[in-house]
């Protein structure tokens, strides 16, 4: 329909002979528009509007430029000629080596995220703007277990039965098999218990 319609339109134009852009758009918003819609135009199914207000915070995530980075030894990420500082974590000791993506927001701040999970901020000079929280995961995103704090492992991990323990209230297995039993069978008696002598050889 677009592609019908952009090459209807010139034509429509030579035939009005406008060859000026004023009096074309004044010529499709006074002649042409109006008159396709009066004859195409239909009464929409459902009164209200279909369109919804898009929240702020998520046209920010989607309008931006993002590029992947790998962690320096230094635990930095390199953005533009800067070198962004990856501040201390609770949930790992640092992103050395680790993939991580930069997105450059429209008023030139700054942001590192591993993951779905936002691990700093920064503005357009490259220094860190705020400590990120708990709630600075992106919207729909699924929650990840790599994440998961030291203090937490060994927590979870303490409260772990060992392999090797008995369970609660069942009895320690029994061994299965028999001892080793004794031999029945005489030793080698040597001569001298036997009670017999030797003799030189002559």
């Amino acid at each position: 329909m677009f592609g019908t319609l952009q090459d209807r339109l010139p034509k429509r134009l030579k035939l009005a002979g406008i060859y000026e852009i004023e009096a074309a758009n004044r010529f499709i918003r006074e002649v042409f528009l109006p008159a396709h819609n009066a004859r195409f135009a239909r009464p929409p199914q459902v009164a209200e509007s279909g369109f919804v207000a898009a929240d702020a915070a998520m046209l920010a995530e989607i309008l931006c430029i993002e590029v992947e980075r790998v962690v320096g030894r230094d635990n930095t990420v390199s953005h533009s000629g800067r070198r962004l500082q990856l501040p201390a974590s609770p949930l790992r000791a640092h992103y050395v080596k680790a993939c991580v993506k930069v997105r450059e927001y429209p008023d030139g701040t700054l942001a590192v995220f591993h993951g779905p999970r936002r691990i700093a901020r920064y503005d357009a000079e490259g220094s860190e703007l705020l400590v990120p929280t708990a709630s600075s995961l992106t919207p729909c995103s699924p929650p990840s277990r790599r994440g998961l704090a030291a203090a937490e492992f060994v927590a979870s991990a303490s409260r772990r039965p060992a392999l090797t323990a008995a369970a609660g209230g069942v009895p320690a297995p029994t061994r299965v098999g028999t001892k080793k039993r004794l031999s029945d069978r005489t030793k080698k008696l040597t001569r001298k218990e036997l009670g017999l002598t030797t003799s030189a050889p002559v």
